[in-house]
């Protein structure tokens, strides 16, 4: 979705795991402002997560027997990261001059 169909991509997902949609023009709503703390926790998770994940890796804490749940962990993190990136990327306007001459799969 795009910034032109008033539709923002929420950080969560609704029944059935499919997306959840805000349709709004006040970024400084309640459910915007919400959404905004929602993606900064999921970002701040990832970004611990990996921390742990490199450590772990590097053999300098833990236990490779945690590896399959970090891995799920990590997995989880990742789809929040993707979506929250999806979000704010939809959300930025693209001068059309710079749009002129993109592959169309972009």
């Amino acid at each position: 979705m795009t910034e032109q169909s008033g539709l923002r991509l929420l950080p969560w997902v609704g029944p059935e795991g499919k997306p959840c949609y805000l349709s709004t023009n006040d970024g400084d709503g309640f459910m915007s402002r919400l959404a905004d703390r929602i993606e900064a926790d999921q970002l701040d998770t990832a970004s611990e997560l990996l921390k742990h994940a490199l450590q772990v890796l590097d053999h300098r804490t833990g236990d490779f027997d945690e590896l399959p749940l970090l891995a799920a962990q990590l997995t989880e993190a990742l789809g929040d990261v993707l979506r929250v990136a999806t979000s704010r990327g939809s959300r930025l306007a693209t001068p059309e001059h710079l749009q002129e001459g993109l592959p169309s799969d972009l």
